[in-house]
C-alpha cells in the first residue's frame, strides 16, 4: 500500500491548478490592493512603535517601575496598563485591595436557605482585570518561580488552571 502520492502526481496537480484556480482578470487591481494593505501594515507598525516609545518615556517618570520591570515576565505595556487603570499603587494597603478594585474578589450567590456557587465578583474595572490577567499569564509562562507557584496551586491546592 502506497502512503504518499509521489512526484508525478504532485506535478500533475500543480499543472491542473495553474488552469483551474485563481482569476487571471484584474491582477493589477489585486496588486494595488495588496500594496495598500502593506502600506497600512507599515503605518500601524510605525504608530505602535511611537506609542511604545511614549509608554516607555512615561514609565521612566514613575519611580518604582524599574523594580517592577526587573521581574522576569512583566512587560512595559502590561505594567503601563496596570498603572494606568489602577493609578498610584501606594494607595492600596494590600494586594487584595487592588484585586477588589479590579473586581477579582470572590462573592457567593446565595439567598435564604439556598447556597450558590462562589464566583468572581466582576464589578470592578474590566480593563484592569484584563491587564492583571495578561501579566499573570506572562509571569507563569516566563518566570520559573511563578510557574512553580502556579503548579503548586493547581496540583496541591486543587485550584483551577
Amino acid at each position: 500500500m502506497q502512503r504518499h502520492a509521489g512526484l508525478h502526481k504532485a506535478r500533475l496537480l500543480i499543472e491542473l491548478a495553474k488552469h483551474s484556480v485563481g482569476s487571471t482578470q484584474a491582477t493589477a487591481a489585486y496588486k494595488l490592493h495588496l500594496e495598500q494593505l502593506l502600506e497600512e501594515f507599515d503605518l500601524a507598525t510605525a504608530q505602535l512603535a511611537r506609542v511604545e516609545k511614549e509608554v516607555t518615556n512615561a514609565l521612566k517618570q514613575i519611580t518604582f517601575t524599574d523594580k517592577l520591570l526587573a521581574i522576569k515576565g512583566i512587560s512595559k505595556i502590561s505594567l503601563a496598563g496596570i498603572l494606568g487603570e489602577a493609578g498610584d499603587l501606594s494607595g492600596f494597603a494590600h494586594g487584595n485591595s487592588l484585586l477588589r478594585h479590579a473586581g477579582l474578589h470572590l462573592a457567593e450567590a446565595s439567598s435564604g436557605k439556598w447556597k450558590g456557587q462562589i464566583v468572581l465578583f466582576k464589578r470592578g474595572r474590566s480593563r484592569l482585570r484584563r491587564f492583571l490577567y495578561l501579566a499573570t499569564i506572562s509571569l507563569i509562562a516566563n518566570n520559573p518561580e511563578f510557574k512553580a507557584y502556579h503548579a503548586h496551586n493547581v496540583h496541591v491546592k486543587k485550584s483551577k488552571k
